[in-house]
């Protein structure tokens, strides 16, 4: 946990830098398409039979997003997020790769600051996890018989704010997908996240 929030205070220092260097404004009147990259803090879940509680992970990734109208936006991108939950002692990681489709409608508030509600499905793989208990010294995969499978897939809603390239945004991650390899047991997993970055 340590070791996560000094990557994200690193690179929150960092941004105002980045943003000295980069090509271009994201700006409603003059670009039709953007790049960003990302990184913040994920507070997930999972839902359903299989419930357990909050546990925290980071998020990493890319966006590239495209204006198809005057203030619609299309945005996409590829993030390594930290999923999962807590329950009893136990934590079950779920680490995903992630690709977003998100519908964004920028309202320009200022000359310089952006408010951009989005909403969007999201389509998730695991590429590693752990279920572990100290107190019961167990150390074991997340996808073994019984657990959870990989794929996932939900949706994502939340706002963002543009100010002189640099980006903040807010939001919830629902899951529809039932996780769960223990039929007829079902899980879903949730997320909330907070993100920072630079849109370039």
């Amino acid at each position: 946990m340590k070791k996560i929030i000094m990557a994200i205070v690193v690179t929150v220092m960092a941004l105002p830098t980045f943003a000295q260097y980069s090509s271009g404004d994201f700006s409603f009147d003059k670009s039709s398409l953007y790049y960003g990259a990302r990184i913040g803090l994920n507070m997930s879940g999972i839902g359903g039979d299989a419930s357990m509680g909050t546990k925290t992970g980071m998020t990493l990734g890319g966006v590239v997003g495209m204006r198809v109208s005057n203030a619609l936006f299309l945005e996409s991108g590829l993030y390594y997020t930290q999923r999962g939950g807590k329950e009893n002692g136990t934590t079950a990681g779920l680490n995903y790769l992630e690709i977003p489709a998100l519908i964004k409608y920028g309202i320009q508030a200022t000359d310089e600051i952006a408010i951009i509600p989005f909403v969007g499905p999201y389509f998730s793989y695991a590429i590693s996890g752990r279920i572990k208990n100290k107190d019961l010294n167990q150390d074991q995969s997340s996808f073994r018989d019984g657990s959870f499978k990989h794929p996932d897939m939900g949706f994502k809603f939340g706002v963002g704010a543009d100010y002189n390239k640099l980006y903040l945004e807010i939001a919830y991650q629902a899951g529809v997908a039932n996780i769960s390899k223990a039929d007829p047991v079902t899980a879903h997993g949730h997320a909330f996240n907070i993100n920072f970055g630079v849109n370039f």
